[in-house]
């Protein structure tokens, strides 16, 4: 199983309605007949594996490099399981830009609704769009970010950062199950067709594990940090740092450090969890901790280098309207017999599909 980050050329059009209701059909075919053979555990793997989700996509009838294809097949994919979602067990929720912020409400509701502890949910879900947005400062701004999880508490999230200067999108995928750290290397088989020789800091590399444990300890002792700072005031910093002075604004840092309550502070998660910790306090905290400890923080890229219905744009070819319907009704009568125990139609489509992998 593979997991992790893809870029995309970013695409500022939409797919047309008459497409985006057929994806809706499909993408519900393809889940409910999934779970209905695999489970959803299996569908959450797939989900979190960024070379099966692009393949998702471009089944679903969208073209295979387009930034869009993350947003609205996880906006199909969230209208698909409306209504059904209690039937399989399988929850999606959040989406992009409002949709976004919104998921911690849309957690809340549904833990109303179904009586599903969805507490820890909502601390994965900010954990997560935490950690690519504070930790790997990569230059991709996020801006969506889809929650799927099931019943029993397992889950899957797809994120997208956005780097307008360059023109492209960078699509995260987490899998909760296996999931050792929150904050060490947890994208792995991480795909990329963009990789930069150096990102602005890398705290969820490895090698950055020596930086986040003395940020915890710094941050567990304030009288200590803030005479540190003090001493920065005064400090001329040499240029091989990667923050300059001038990108320190020591008064708000130490307005930050106040706050934070020293009791919380035991693993560097609850770091990730306080108030006012983004992405410019972790810098200027990586950098004081080298200044203290000697402790360097990474600048590695974790990306590594790879890479049937047509496209809505029309690549490779333009999506075949009669072939989409008839892959949907297909896929519906062999939900369908499934359902009452007959399993002649979903063999042979197993059968098709081991033909067409060999």
């Amino acid at each position: 199983m593979r997991k992790g980050i893809a870029n995309l050329p970013l695409h500022y059009g939409k797919a047309p309605p008459w497409l985006f209701k057929r994806m809706v059909e499909l993408s519900r075919s393809i889940v409910e007949l999934m779970v209905i053979e695999h489970g959803r555990k299996t569908l959450l793997e797939r989900l979190s594996d960024p070379f099966w989700f692009q393949a998702f996509g471009c089944v679903l009838g969208f073209d295979w490099h387009s930034s869009g294809l993350t947003t609205t097949v996880c906006g199909a994919l969230k209208e698909s399981l409306r209504g059904l979602d209690r039937e399989l067990g399988v929850f999606v929720v959040g989406g992009k830009g409002k949709s976004a912020l919104r998921t911690p409400e849309e957690l809340e509701k549904l833990g109303e609704l179904t009586g599903l502890d969805t507490e820890n949910l909502k601390d994965v879900s900010r954990l997560v769009a935490k950690v690519d947005n504070t930790l790997l400062q990569d230059g991709y701004q996020l801006y969506h970010h889809t929650f799927v999880f099931t019943e029993d508490g397992s889950w899957a999230v797809i994120q997208q950062g956005m780097n307008t200067e360059k023109r492209y999108a960078r699509r995260y995928h987490w899998l909760g199950d296996g999931l050792k750290s929150f904050v060490e290397e947890p994208h792995s088989g991480i795909s990329s067709q963009v990789i930069h020789e150096r990102i602005e800091l890398n705290m969820t590399a490895r090698e950055s594990r020596d930086t986040r444990s003395s940020i915890t300890e710094l941050l567990r002792d304030k009288k200590a940090l803030l005479k540190e700072l003090d001493k920065i005031e005064t400090l001329n910093l040499p240029s091989r740092h990667y923050i300059r002075r001038e990108d320190l604004n020591l008064k708000r840092l130490k307005d930050t450090v106040k706050k934070v309550k020293e009791e919380d502070i035991k693993v560097f998660e609850d770091v990730l969890r306080q108030r006012g910790i983004g992405p410019k306090t972790i810098r200027a905290l990586a950098l004081i901790s080298e200044l203290v400890y000697g402790t360097k923080p990474s600048f590695r890229d974790p990306a590594r280098y790879t890479f049937a219905h047509g496209g809505k744009d029309g690549h490779p070819f333009p999506v075949q309207r009669d072939i989409y319907d008839a892959s949907i009704e297909t896929l519906k009568r062999a939900i369908s017999k499934a359902k009452v125990g007959e399993r002649e139609k979903v063999e042979a489509i197993k059968k098709l599909s081991e033909i067409l992998n060999h």
